[in-house]
């Protein structure tokens, strides 16, 4: 049986590692944007929760597949009051943080959806690392309590939203939750039913070349597994971008919850069909498998693969392998920071990352801002910011 740690393993980059320096005007930009976007989303509609936008505008109480992006907002909110310009503007940032985690504590107890660590992880995580307040602790083992949960022991998987026979990708981001849990309180329980999900992931929905289907379908009677098919990518036999993004950057989370060396080897052989893949192109279209694809990016896969390829940097022994991660990280992050991509803070454009996708079948905020694009950019961002601010650029 895998055990979880009690602390999560450290993420520790090659220490001769430097980063482009054109990273540092990125992140200025990025950080500017992202204020002046904000903070205009908050006063325009205040205590909403928008998950993409249409032509450039964000889309209130529009229609949503599921609700899983209330965190996303928060978690911008707290970065901001640590990178904001001055003490107002910190201080005023911390203070809309606060009330927008507030806001989603009552989610705690949601089992209708798989999505808890995206709401939780950026948002009362945040919060709890900076001050300590151990009532804040108590949200997040509730939540990753929840999650846990919705286990079903025919089949070892959490389901989607979506159906009980149904496992995601995605939950791969969200089931660390259940692991931080059962490390702060040692409920072995949690423990045993989250690696499970994770293996049972890791079998039937990562393929023999790293590849990762979006959904499996399974038997409810007896538990076998049935297919491989998808909701958001090109076809059941596709590579849905950002959940190849999903799997590589949650199997490495799940490593430095577990040490369990499978789950490495599996974020090692997703990220490498991600980099592979993205040689030339480094923001990839929405399913790598579709011939022509109408639109050429899907910029929130590229946000998320970017903070998992960081990730897992600093979690591989080799330093070569090491360095391949984190360049690529790094250039991807480049990528998005062009003004192709990334919105000034002067336009009319009301997201800070462009070109991204929510649902494409479902003709959802495709071509636009997304919530998560946004706050996967800024994680990114801030993730590398905090490594070469230590070590500067030469």
């Amino acid at each position: 049986m895998t055990q979880v740690l009690p602390t999560m393993l450290p993420v520790v980059l090659p220490h001769d590692l430097r980063v482009d320096p054109a990273f540092a005007g990125v992140a200025t930009r990025a950080w500017a944007t992202a204020a002046a976007k904000v903070d205009a989303l908050t006063e325009r509609h205040p205590d909403a929760f928008p998950l993409y936008t249409r032509g450039g505008r964000w889309v209130v109480d529009g229609e949503a597949w599921t609700n899983w992006c209330e965190g996303f907002l928060g978690g911008q909110l707290w970065m901001l009051s640590e990178r904001a310009g001055d003490a107002a503007a910190r201080d005023r940032f911390r203070a809309k943080a606060e009330h927008y985690s507030t806001l989603i504590e009552h989610r705690t107890a949601d089992d209708t959806v798989h999505d808890l660590g995206f709401l939780f992880w950026s948002t009362y995580r945040r919060w709890y690392e900076l001050t300590g307040d151990p009532r804040l602790n108590d949200v997040l083992v509730a939540a990753g309590r929840t999650t846990a949960s919705r286990y079903r022991p025919v089949g070892g998987y959490m389901p989607s939203f979506r159906r009980p026979d149904s496992l995601f990708i995605d939950i791969m981001m969200n089931i660390h939750l259940a692991l931080y849990a059962a490390a702060q309180t040692g409920d072995e329980d949690l423990a045993r039913v989250a690696v499970q999900h994770c293996l049972t992931t890791r079998r039937h929905l990562v393929r023999g070349d790293g590849s990762a289907s979006h959904e499996a379908m399974f038997d409810l009677a007896t538990g076998r597994f049935v297919a491989q098919t998808t909701q958001q990518g090109w076809s059941d036999a596709g590579s849905w971008a950002r959940g190849q993004a999903w799997a590589l950057y949650g199997f490495g989370t799940v490593y430095r919850f577990t040490g369990d060396r499978r789950f490495l080897a599996t974020a090692q052989a997703t990220a490498d069909f991600w980099v592979e893949r993205t040689r030339t192109a480094l923001v990839p279209p929405n399913d790598w498998e579709e011939p022509d694809p109408p639109r050429p990016w899907e910029s929130s896969a590229a946000a998320a693969a970017a903070g998992g390829l960081w990730q897992l940097a600093g979690l591989v022994q080799d330093p070569a392998r090491s360095r391949v991660y984190a360049d690529h990280a790094v250039r991807t992050v480049l990528a998005l920071g062009d003004p192709q991509f990334l919105a000034d803070p002067d336009e009319d454009w009301e997201g800070v990352l462009k070109h991204g996708v929510y649902h494409e079948r479902k003709d959802l905020g495709v071509d636009e801002s997304v919530m998560w694009g946004d706050y996967w950019f800024l994680d990114a961002v801030d993730s590398i910011e905090r490594y070469a601010g230590r070590r500067p650029a030469d």
